[in-house]
């Protein structure tokens, strides 16, 4: 056995201190001696001796020595070892503590069995069993039954042992033949198909078809079940084979006239060898049967070439059923005229009524290329022939029938979002889709009467027979491709359904699949990682699954090249967790690595567990490296001043928050500009929203100017002027707070005859125009876009997985927030026309000449408003701290100031119109 739950290998320790803890020790180290030197007969024990050893055990465990004794007891098998005292001692004890090692109970049991102590052996064997099922105590308890003739005892076992053994195919078939002899036939057909499954895993072809013949004579009309067994056997032996057993089944329904089943086994078998005589005849004489009422039947026959064998017989059956389809009564469909329904045919000419064209003539050989056949049932019919509110209300009430026909309707293979473009807008309308889907997703996740594809992800079926809840897993499983989606359906299956057991063919299965990764492996990647952490996980809560080689996280951890990189790349979050407490148990240098997760992963526990190992210099060290390199480190440094960083903190760190406030307010400017660009938007939106809602929802800039002094206050409100990411409401709202606390506060445009009541600011008329555009773009094109595609994305499937849901919804935050936001612009700006530009001084709409005294040099600039500004082109704001400063000039005046610690002085020249 393995290690992969606990190491059980005890550790020498100092001597126990209490009285009672020494004087058991004395008594175990007297016992081992004893035995030693009087060697004890096999004959002489009993099972009174063992249940002493148990009264011993308690008195162990009660007084926490199970180390200490399995230390003794190792030591002392390094010299006699085959030690009934030790060996027992040891293998309880290391059972007691869970751990998976049971190989010094399996000698011990060995040993008795080698000597027939049959009842000895039977103790143990129940023993080992007490702590879960084990396969080395059933199998042994089998031969133990079997000696002392018990076959009353022998088939519990049976049972037992079948669930935990996947490879015993013998004794399940055995099972199915006492079922059947007792008249439960139920239960001998699940074990029949269970040893059938099992038989083909050992590609034991005699077994096989002995047991295929079984079920034929008792479930002959499970024929999906027949139907899977078959394609597996294909893979794992032959097509040959598969064939073969295809042949044994064919009889049950051709004796029943099933013709339905007769064609469609026959097509299987043409499948596999298209140039199959005996299939090709047996197909012909079943349409013959089927179709015997149809007048035209032999001319379809002959004009579709099916008894010749030179025409390949598949594109036969296709021309015969096409053409056979096509009688009075049945439906059609036309691209142009919709649904039809065939009134007659005579010689080569169909008569059809459709929606849109009553009485239409075609030739049959037009009406094959261009009509598709439909089915009474199939939902365009119904959408033609039944009142809508009739079929509306069917297909609300009725969920379970809805999903039949529309899945049937689309050649039995629908996702959520083919079903949708069925039923929406035609029958329900979006909202009452929304509605109807949850419940819709339920049923084809948990009826029985529906199944997923396996080669295509989503897409369910309808069965013909329903399948139980540990099939449909497994069918899921199959069907889904994406190692971590299936990560998440065996835990499913493993710990959270109460009404299924891991101890199934489908569950071993699923389970080999991760058990493989591990098997062999060349690198270490995040596979083989999460396929070690996850069936150690399993196998904690049902040992029995150990795989039989030891999982040491150790050898693995060490055997990878980037362990960074691999935790990265694991999708999974609780085996990200299992992962960080394995590296930091495994790895010397796990604090090295946890500080260069932090950055990609920040999380508290990360923190939490470096600090309680003393590494408070190397976290503090970290800490300042991130404050340093903001923008280098930008998830991680939001996290750390929304989540972990207090005001000792930033005293320890020597950081004032007015430098956390600046960071992150160049940080959020940052995130603009890429989403802007294009540049990882979906990451820099998510940033964005929450340095916003820290800085300015949680009012921590606002609680800063309640507190902070005038000057610390002014650098900060400059660049949250000037920044582009904030709106500007919010910088009006920090302007009034100001306002309260510092009544002479020099702000941007103060005194301004220009300044609009509270909130307001100027612009031109085509700014204003264009920014109206734009608002009708956006509520007339681009909103009702992002409504579609998130309706579209929302039937994709699991919204917690669904990237284009997540992107949609996304961006729909981003269109509400840009409207909310030109809406408020709108209302506050006020447009200001070329008539009502003053030039007697400095102001929006004015084209202003300065000569710079610190340089001598003449410049320009045009003062307009925060929509006009674009400082590249000498274009300012009047609301900048620039234009604030000019619109205090007149022609002829000497402007002196300081912004952010850069001097100016300007002579103004002159003061001109702005045209536009």
């Amino acid at each position: 056995m393995n290690e992969a739950v606990k190491t059980n290998e005890p550790t020498k320790t100092v001597e126990p201190a209490s009285p009672r803890a020494q004087e058991i020790i004395r008594r175990v180290r007297e016992m081992l001696n004893e035995e030693k030197w009087t060697r004890a007969t096999l004959n002489s024990y009993t099972i009174k001796n063992f249940e002493d050893l148990d009264v011993l055990i308690q008195e162990i465990l009660q007084e926490n020595l199970a180390s200490e004794v399995q230390a003794i007891c190792d030591e002392h098998l390094h010299h006699t070892k085959n030690s009934i005292i030790a060996l027992y001692l040891y293998g309880i004890l290391a059972l007691s503590q869970q751990f998976v090692d049971d190989s010094r109970l399996v000698t011990l049991t060995t040993i008795f069995v080698d000597n027939h102590k049959w009842n000895i052996v039977e103790y143990l064997c129940n023993k080992i069993l007490e702590y879960g099922e084990n396969k080395f105590a059933l199998r042994t308890l089998l031969d133990c039954y079997n000696n002392e003739n018990m076959p009353e005892k022998l088939h519990s076992i049976w049972e037992r042992l079948i669930r935990v053994d996947f490879e015993e195919a013998d004794i399940v078939k055995s099972l199915a033949e006492l079922k059947e002899k007792e008249g439960n036939l139920e239960e001998a057909i699940d074990y029949y198909k269970k040893a059938l499954h099992r038989f083909i895993n050992k590609k034991l072809f005699n077994n096989i078809r002995e047991v295929w013949q079984k079920l034929i004579s008792l479930c002959p009309e499970e024929s999906e079940f027949f139907y899977h067994a078959e394609k597996k056997v294909a893979k794992t032996l032959s097509e040959e084979r598969a064939i073969q057993l295809l042949e044994d089944l064919y009889p049950y329904y051709k004796k029943k006239k099933d013709w339905d089943k007769a064609i469609e086994l026959l097509k299987r078998i043409l499948t596999y060898d298209s140039k199959n005589s005996w299939a090709r005849k047996e197909i012909v004489e079943c349409y013959r049967q089927k179709y015997s009422y149809h007048s035209q039947l032999e001319e379809y026959i002959r004009i579709s070439n099916l008894t010749q064998s030179w025409r390949n017989v598949h594109d036969a059956i296709s021309d015969f059923e096409k053409h056979i389809s096509f009688d009075a009564g049945n439906f059609v469909y036309h691209r142009e005229w919709g649904v039809g329904q065939i009134k007659s045919i005579k010689d080569d000419t169909i008569e059809i009524d459709f929606v849109k064209k009553r009485n239409h003539k075609m030739s049959l050989k037009m009406a094959v290329s261009a009509l598709q056949t439909l089915s009474k049932q199939h939902i365009w019919v119904l959408k033609t022939a039944m009142p809508k509110e009739k079929l509306r209300k069917k297909i609300k009430e009725d969920i379970p029938w809805a999903l039949k026909v529309v899945i049937k309707s689309l050649d039995n293979a629908a996702d959520m979002k083919r079903i949708k473009s069925e039923l929406v807008p035609s029958i329900l309308s979006p909202a009452e889709w929304n509605q109807w889907s949850v419940e819709a997703r339920r049923i084809l996740k948990e009826d029985n009467n529906f199944g997923s594809l396996p080669d295509k992800v989503d897409f369910y079926e309808v069965l013909e027979y329903p399948v139980s809840l540990e099939e449909k897993m497994l069918n899921r499983f199959k069907s889904e491709k994406d190692f971590f989606k299936r990560l998440e359906i065996i835990e499913e299956y493993a710990f959270k359904l109460k009404s299924v057991e891991p101890g199934t063919d489908a569950f071993a299965e699923m389970f080999e699949y991760f058990v493989s990764f591990l098997r062999s492996y060349s690198t270490v990647n995040e596979y083989v990682i999460s396929s070690a952490i996850l069936i150690r996980k399993i196998i904690a809560k049902y040992p029995f699954l150990n795989p039989g080689f030891p999982i040491d996280m150790k050898t693995l951890l060490t055997e990878t090249e980037n362990v960074v990189d691999v935790f990265l790349k694991i999708t999974h979050a609780d085996i990200k967790k299992e992962l960080l407490v394995q590296i930091k148990k495994n790895l010397k240098e796990w604090p090295e690595i946890y500080l260069s997760i932090f950055p990609h992963y920040p999380t508290r526990s990360i923190l939490d567990e470096l600090q309680e190992s003393h590494y408070d210099e190397e976290v503090k060290t970290f800490f300042l490296q991130v404050l340093s390199d903001y923008k280098e480190y930008r998830e991680a440094f939001v996290w750390l001043v929304r989540n972990y960083f207090t005001p000792a903190w930033y005293e320890t760190l020597q950081a004032p928050f007015e430098k956390i406030l600046i960071s992150l307010i160049h940080l959020a400017e940052i995130c603009y500009r890429d989403i802007e660009n294009k540049k990882d938007s979906g990451a820099n939106r998510k940033l964005l929203k929450q340095i916003l809602s820290y800085l300015f929802d949680e009012k921590h800039v606002e609680q800063y100017f309640l507190q902070a002094e005038e000057e610390s206050i002014h650098r900060v409100y400059t660049l949250i002027w000037d920044s582009h990411s904030i709106e500007d409401g919010i910088k009006v709202d920090l302007r009034t707070v100001i306002q309260k606390r510092f009544p002479h506060f020099k702000f941007f445009g103060e005194g301004e005859k220009e300044v609009v009541a509270s909130r307001g600011f100027f612009t031109t008329p085509a700014s204003y125009e264009a920014k109206q555009q734009y608002l009708k773009y956006l509520l007339d094109v681009e909103i009702p876009n992002n409504s579609k595609e998130i309706a579209e994305a929302r039937a994709l499937g699991d919204l917690r997985e669904n990237a284009e849901y997540k992107a949609a919804k996304e961006k729909q935050e981003l269109l509400n927030t840009t409207v909310g936001k030109l809406k408020e612009e709108l209302e506050r700006a006020q447009v200001i026309y070329p008539k009502d530009i003053d030039t007697s001084r400095i102001g929006f709409g004015t084209r202003v000449i300065l000569k710079n005294l610190l340089t001598n040099e003449r410049e320009e600039y045009t003062i307009l408003g925060p929509w006009e500004s674009d400082p590249s082109k000498q274009i300012i704001s009047y609301l900048s701290p620039l234009g604030n400063e000019l619109s205090k000039g007149k022609k002829g005046d000497l402007l002196s100031f300081t912004i952010n610690e850069r001097k100016y002085q300007y002579q103004v020249e002159d003061i001109l119109p702005v045209e536009y």
